[in-house]
């Protein structure tokens, strides 16, 4: 988010604001819907990560994301001793082993239909992150308009609407959370600092640990942000000055995600070499790295000065790589597609504990931007350039943050957001980025090599009307026969030799995994 972001809420109504990079000319959202993903099966299915980072000797929180019909049990073989599983929600809680090591653990859920099992690795180290986070952000939703209760509902509905069962697990405050300074709001206004130095959260906000506990005891996680300037972007306090304070107020609260935006620190950044611009973020990553929690780091810097190559040396475990996508202007195509080009270009910079960050998924129903109106209006996007969305930041093994309204979640939305073998290409353990294998103006290709040998195919068709595109063995790096798996549509497709090639809609997808034989 960016001080021009707020600064155009007045003048811009509807969604002209925060579907800048996504509305265009295509024909309405709602024409031609179609449902992809096979709806789950009543059998167990385990789903997210495979593995999971966490350092030593710290407070554990992992939901276990799974499908079926309820209720279910879970157990679990090879648990460290300091963690414990409550059966029958597949929580685990604890606190991390204090040894750095490996803990192969295998997960089981089961139901009156059967039983599933999952190897689970949980690796204690100092890097978090192994595989991209995954949850919600409100920014795109409620803007300066977010209260506490907004956050509880947001909780509520990411485990309600079934999202939790595919691995979304972070519920994430944006920006205005904090007092702001002048306002004479008496929700907003007030002292910004208590009489410790310590960050006051403003009206809206009225019991943090409360609201942290809350989140946690659904088995999920609670993100927090704030700016190394003096002022956030929406001109509430910020942390300058404050930082050790603030990240010890964030995990004494009970926080599990920091996104840390740039906005306001230019004023006080002295220059804009390298060092200029690493400087707030490596010391805030220092700062974090030494807390008794786990906290995971976000930098949103937009890409200056190529974060994608400092940016895991600072204590990052994502950073954006452009600036706003809500912000980014229509040319031919969405927006949205834009900012695949940039973020695609930095593909050999991601991995384990550090991940290229695109910015948000803006889909379904968003909020309106000019405060005239909390009520949620639809994307402009048609179903297919949704499910090339999607598509795209699964292979570039993005963090998947959905910011839409998760309040009023309809079923297609729902259908692109949790597809299990789609997040299976963005959660794959060997955490590589999808490269691009062509892309000219009628196409891109997009391939993503797997843990298990397989390869994940994109075919995106960038041109106004359907067409076949292929991609050569010689261009993938592939020999062979292979096996192709419709990822969308969960279906094996058959045998494939010397190339794959597909009809592929307008602005749509075809994504394929590629098996060896």
């Amino acid at each position: 988010m960016t001080l021009a972001h707020i600064a155009r809420f007045p003048i811009i109504s509807g969604l002209l604001l925060a579907l800048a990079g996504i509305a265009g000319a295509a024909p309405a959202a709602d024409a031609g819907k179609y449902i992809l993903t096979p709806k789950p099966g009543p059998l167990p299915r385990i789903n997210g990560p495979s593995v999971y980072g966490a350092r030593p000797g710290r407070p554990f929180l992992y939901r276990i994301p799974a499908t079926g019909e309820r209720p279910r049990r879970f157990s679990a073989q090879g648990m460290p001793a300091s963690l414990r599983l409550d059966p029958a929600t597949g929580i685990v809680s604890g606190t991390t082993p204090g040894k750095a090591a490996e803990y192969p653990v295998t997960l089981r859920a089961s139901n009156s239909r059967g039983a599933a099992t999952r190897h689970f690795k949980i690796v204690v180290s100092d890097t978090l992150a192994l595989t991209p986070p995954m949850g919600w952000n409100d920014w795109y939703t409620h803007y300066d308009r977010v209260t506490a209760d907004l956050i509880r509902r947001a909780a509520s509905s990411m485990v309600s609407s079934g999202m939790a069962d595919f691995g979304y697990q972070y519920v994430n405050i944006d920006d205005c959370w904090m007092v702001k300074p002048g306002s004479t709001d008496p929700d907003l206004g007030g002292e910004p600092r208590g009489a410790d130095g310590s960050i006051r959260p403003n009206g809206r906000f009225p019991d943090m640990k409360g609201l942290t506990a809350f989140i946690h005891s659904l088995g999920l996680k609670a993100g927090i942000y704030t700016s190394p300037g003096p002022l956030t972007c929406a001109q509430f306090a910020g942390s300058y000055g404050h930082e050790e304070a603030d990240a010890r107020k964030f995990a004494e609260w009970g926080f599990d995600f920091l996104k840390y935006d740039w906005c306001g620190y230019g004023r006080v950044a002295g220059g804009t070499t390298v060092q200029d611009r690493k400087r707030p973020y490596e010391l805030m990553g220092g700062i974090l790295a030494q807390l008794d929690r786990d906290i995971v780091f976000n930098l949103c810097q937009y890409g200056m000065n190529e974060v994608w190559k400092w940016g895991g040396a600072v204590g990052g475990n994502c950073w954006r790589t452009t600036g706003d996508l809500g912000l980014e202007k229509n040319t031919r195509l969405p927006g949205f597609y834009a900012i695949t080009f940039q973020n695609a270009e930095h593909a050999e910079y991601a991995g384990p504990g550090h991940w290229n960050d695109p910015d948000y998924i803006l889909i379904g129903s968003v909020g309106n931007a000019n405060r005239i109106s909390d009520a949620p209006e639809p994307t402009s996007l048609t179903a297919d350039e949704q499910y090339s969305y999607m598509s795209m930041w699964s292979l570039m093994a993005a963090p998947l943050f959905f910011s839409g309204d998760i309040n009023h979640l309809d079923e297609f939305t729902l259908n692109v957001l949790s597809n299990a073998e789609v997040i299976e290409v963005d959660q794959d353990p060997l955490g590589k980025q999808a490269r691009v294998v062509r892309r000219t103006e009628s196409d891109l290709v997009l391939a993503k090599p797997m843990a298990d040998g397989s390869l994940a195919l994109g075919l995106f068709n960038l041109s106004e009307s359907p067409r076949r595109i292929a991609a050569a063995w010689t261009a993938l790096g592939v020999q062979g026969a292979r096996k192709a798996r419709d990822v969308w549509r969960q279906k094996d497709i058959g045998n494939v030799s010397g190339g794959y090639a597909a009809e592929v809609p307008r602005h749509g997808v075809v994504l394929v995994r590629l098996f060896p034989r």
